[in-house]
């Protein structure tokens, strides 16, 4: 019996191809490495946002919205939807697309939707410490997690104010690889 040579990958720019990917020396395959899709949602209640206290890394303890990486298989919304029964046992009734952010730096796209409560019912879920609804002036502006999370939270504003349209992307100038403080 005749066993296949085991993968050797090296960095090299495939025929046909403009990037340097990994293919294996032995059988020529290439594995292509694309982004990450994160999903989430700015979820509002009775006029107050709905916030995270992160139980992981990165940002053990810091404030973010209920959103992680979609998984295969499932819509960006389903997507949201699961990440805030995950993290905030709540369900969510998904109102449109919020934004589009690209972090370059991370290789992630983030699909960011504006959502409510669909029942006014929600706990810390395994992946956070804590699950607060916050009114504006509430939000622990110091203490969230990563730059994306000030941008949604701001293009949420807008809509609500009347001073934008959603979906919205980077801020003027911001390329997303801005590093948490």
């Amino acid at each position: 019996m005749v066993y296949p040579l085991p993968p050797v990958f090296a960095r090299t720019v495939p025929d046909g191809d403009t990037h340097e990917r990994a293919v294996c020396e032995n059988c020529g395959f290439v594995n292509y490495e694309n982004p990450k899709i994160v999903v989430g949602s700015v979820v509002r209640h009775e006029g107050r946002i709905l916030l995270c206290r992160r139980a992981i890394e990165p940002r053990h303890g810091f404030w973010t919205v209920p959103a992680g990486f979609m998984e295969l298989h499932e819509t960006p919304e389903d997507g949201a939807r699961r990440e805030a029964r995950e993290e905030a046992n709540a369900a969510l009734m998904i109102d449109g697309l919020l934004a589009i952010y690209s972090v370059p730096r991370l290789s992630q796209v983030q699909l960011i939707y504006r959502a409510t409560l669909a029942e006014p019912a929600f706990s810390a879920g395994e992946e956070s410490l804590d699950v607060a609804l916050f009114s504006w002036d509430e939000i622990p502006w110091g203490d969230l997690a990563f730059p994306t999370v000030h941008w949604m939270l701001r293009h949420e504003r807008m809509v609500q104010d009347g001073r934008g349209v959603a979906p919205f992307a980077n801020p003027p100038g911001e390329n997303g690889d801005a590093r948490p403080r």
